[in-house]
């Protein structure tokens, strides 16, 4: 019977590649076989370089931190699997052979073999920074297979849990449990408690090494087989609702409008939510209108907890080795990002200019009003990373207890940066292409993601120079990025009123 599925499958979709208007060729399997080829010539040497520039011992100081970015980073590859079912189907496969009696584990093949090629794509990147953490004193050759099959063994028995999680609630517990796990690992990790096993484990003799990894291979494999053959008990609910929010995000990313994702997420969170009536508070109109994003905040503690503890990831960065401008992109770059999550009503009222009207509130206060809270989240976020730094002394200890100071004072121009991404329209694909001997740039793309991270970089480039120099009197960036934040905030709020009043004429 099963036998007869699986040839059942297989003539479907045998009509359904007939049926095609463009079917692939031996041309375009050349072309693909030929792209390959070329990608191996190119990177060959270049990644064999770092390969070899890798048989040195580990650093004992790094190696914590490095080895808590390692944990942190599979947590997050399988909390993403997690999130994105991981099985999924286009979205016609899901609205018809879902719902036929084919055989489930035979339609759903391919999906696991994508699955698993993601996997072992994302292991040997796992595997290649593990082999940077601990080094390679001798026997490289071997070292180096050792920490790609582990890394690969982690990243695909990681995705086996996540497609087990997917077929029952029990295996999903289970992979709670092992992102808890890698959590509590990486947090441990970076306290320097963990340094001693870390270099029994760099300098492990060659049996131990294989009996690691053989026992790391052997545990991937038992849970690859257990996720194949669940693959059949996975409800039918849970695949078509994986491969519908699949759909859109395919559709984000083939119009190029990253922003639509974020729309979704949030919908899909309080759609099925019922949330209590509560007297609205006696305050400014401006401020009564901008309300809605504290209130939406609030309701999301955890949010603002992990986001909290984000703010000790620029500190581990800087304990494996990170430099000062990967420090100053890790401590901007969060910031932003922290400040992003609370423009909601921002985004709304670029979304719908007719009821933005309706409210009665002039846009200068309206947008100065939805600009505190972002403003307060990047500040506090911003003098929590740098008070790690300094504590960590990755910054000068000359004037290093002031540079928290930076913070505070940032906060408006990253607020305006926020709210300019909020508001910015979707992707001009009618912008030219510019031909570059590196091949062709889109601008349109280019000029939409620019778009507030160009105002956030103008408005806290004293902060970007003294987070690049180290200098050691910081009593000139500090008046320098206070007139920067009140400079670019109040260009901001002046050319958006300006297009606004030239919108409605």
């Amino acid at each position: 019977m099963s036998g007869e599925s699986g040839a059942g499958v297989r003539t479907v979709r045998a009509y359904l590649r007939s049926r095609r208007r463009t079917p692939a060729g031996v041309m375009d399997r050349y072309v693909s076989l030929f792209c390959l080829a070329m990608f191996i010539a190119v990177t060959g040497k270049p990644l064999s370089d770092v390969l070899a520039g890798l048989a040195v011992p580990g650093e004992p100081a790094r190696m914590g931190a490095g080895v808590a970015l390692l944990a942190l980073g599979l947590a997050g590859f399988l909390a993403a699997a997690r999130a994105a079912g991981p099985v999924l189907l286009p979205g016609a496969d899901a609205s018809w052979l879902l719902l036929s009696p084919l055989n489930r584990r035979h339609m759903l093949g391919r999906a696991a073999r994508l699955l698993l090629g993601i996997a072992a794509v994302a292991g040997v990147v796992l595997g290649v920074g593990l082999l940077a953490v601990l080094g390679a004193p001798d026997q490289l050759v071997w070292r180096v297979l050792g920490a790609l099959v582990v890394g690969v063994a982690a990243a695909v028995g990681g995705m086996a849990l996540a497609v087990l999680g997917q077929a029952s609630t029990s295996w999903r517990l289970w992979l709670t449990g092992a992102v808890a796990v890698l959590l509590v690992l990486a947090v441990v990790a970076v306290t320097g408690r963990l340094r001693t096993v870390l270099a029994i484990a760099a300098s492990a003799p060659l049996p131990a090494l294989t009996a690691a990894v053989s026992c790391a291979a052997v545990v991937s494999a038992l849970l690859v087989r257990q996720a194949w053959i669940s693959l059949e008990r996975i409800p039918t609910r849970t695949l078509v609702t994986s491969s519908t929010r699949a759909g859109h995000v395919a559709g984000a990313a083939v119009s190029l409008d990253p922003g639509a994702l974020t729309w979704i997420a949030e919908d899909n969170h309080w759609r099925a939510r019922k949330l209590t009536s509560r007297r609205w508070p006696a305050l400014p109109p401006s401020f009564a209108a901008a309300w809605q994003d504290w209130r939406r905040l609030g309701r999301r503690r955890g949010r603002l907890a992990g986001v909290t503890a984000t703010a000790a990831l620029p500190a581990v960065l800087a304990q494996a080795g990170g430099s000062p401008v990967a420090l100053g992109l890790a401590v901007l770059g969060g910031a932003l990002a922290v400040a992003s999550i609370s423009t909601s009503g921002a985004r709304r009222d670029a979304d719908n200019p007719s009821l933005a009207r309706l409210i009665g509130v002039s846009h200068r206060k309206a947008l100065a009003a939805r600009a505190v809270l972002p403003g307060l989240l990047a500040g506090a976020w911003t003098a929590l990373a740098l008070t790690g730094l300094t504590a960590g002394g990755a910054m000068a200890q000359a004037g290093g207890a002031w540079w928290w100071l930076f913070g505070p004072l940032a906060a408006p121009a990253l607020a305006a940066a926020a709210l300019r991404m909020a508001r910015r329209a979707p992707v001009d694909h009618s912008m030219p292409v510019i031909d570059t001997p590196s091949g062709a740039i889109p601008t349109g793309p280019l000029f939409w993601a620019a778009t507030g991270p160009d105002l956030a970089l103008l408005g806290c480039l004293p902060t970007a120079a003294a987070l690049a120099s180290q200098p050691t009197s910081l009593a000139p960036f500090l008046v320098a990025q206070g007139v920067m934040s009140v400079a670019v905030p109040a260009g901001f709020l002046w050319r958006a009123s300006l297009t606004k009043a030239r919108q409605a004429t």
